[in-house]
């Protein structure tokens, strides 16, 4: 059985919130991988890590993790276009240079939730798109799934900062896109949504923050805050010692964890070039293959809304 041990704080949570029995840990790996076996359609990942952490984004329900490794693998298929990134593509580069998304490397304890930050303000919208920025959280995100059990075990908490955000970047954010990217985070990714903190909202942000509710379940919909300028709101639910100094914090500068992240990147690109290789063949599928349009259901514009 090739799993990492978890620390003490990390096993403990695991216990008593992911019903994780080290018992048992084997032999629903075992379970899994001989369900994955007989599946014509699906090309998914059998190491025994990457395993565990969709049982424990799942909490242990067999049932529930067939059906997200499934999703997972489904939507590398039916929405491409936020898998797109790849460490050797030059636009993917240029977005982690930018640094539009990253998770900060340490968490104040052992066993809390890792922290990402989103800064959608600082690309051109006429240059990138909203996927192409996605793809790269997702690439990062990806890396997160395969060496880090915190992300997995106690969940990812986002500050989403609006500081420079306009109308060019919310036209991009249309209805479709934002159901892609909720049905991804929310339904076929194993990690834990932890809730997302908004801060510097421009004008117009209630437009798209109220159509995003309507995507989310209700248990995510009740873990947004919005901030706007108030950071000590923020820190109560967030430790300020280890955000970036730019947030108030001493964990380094932006710039410092975006080469961390470019540097990471680095050392996983053989990796992340084989785990592309995975997904379904929805001509194999049993029954009725999946769809774009069954799957995601949602059209439509933010042009003809006003964010006065």
């Amino acid at each position: 059985m090739q799993i990492r041990p978890l620390c003490p704080e990390l096993e403990a949570k695991a216990r008593a919130e992911l019903n994780e029995d080290p018992q048992r840990i084997a032999s629903d790996v075992q379970h899994i991988k001989d369900w994955l076996a007989k599946q014509p359609h699906l090309r998914a990942r059998s190491d025994d890590q990457w395993i565990v952490g969709f049982l424990r984004g799942c909490k242990y329900s067999l049932e529930r993790t067939k059906e997200k490794l499934d999703l997972y693998y489904s939507m590398r298929g039916l929405a491409p276009e936020l898998f797109s990134a790849k460490p050797s593509n030059p636009m993917s580069k240029e977005i982690m240079n930018i640094g539009v998304y990253f998770v900060l490397p340490k968490s104040a304890t052992p066993d809390a939730p890792r922290v990402a930050i989103i800064r959608p303000g600082v690309y051109d919208p006429d240059k990138y798109k909203i996927n192409d920025i996605f793809s790269v959280s997702i690439l990062i995100q990806r890396i997160l799934m395969k060496e880090d059990d915190n992300v997995i075990v106690s969940g990812m908490r986002t500050i989403l900062d609006l500081e420079g955000v306009t109308v060019a970047h919310y036209l991009q954010m249309t209805p479709a896109v934002m159901k892609r990217m909720a049905v991804l985070s929310q339904d076929a990714s194993p990690m834990r949504m932890k809730g997302t903190h908004y801060i510097n909202t421009p004008p117009g942000f209630e437009t798209v923050f109220n159509t995003m509710k309507l995507l989310l379940n209700e248990k995510n919909r009740n873990r947004l805050y919005v901030h706007n300028k108030n950071y000590e709101e923020m820190y109560q639910s967030i430790c300020k010692e280890e955000l970036p100094v730019e947030y108030g914090g001493n964990g380094g500068t932006v710039n410092e964890i975006i080469e961390y992240w470019k540097n990471k990147i680095d050392h996983y690109s053989s990796w992340i070039e084989e785990d592309s290789k995975y997904g379904t063949d929805e001509a194999k599928r049993p029954g009725s293959p999946k769809s774009a349009d069954t799957l995601f259901g949602v059209e439509g514009s933010f042009r003809q809304l006003s964010f006065d």
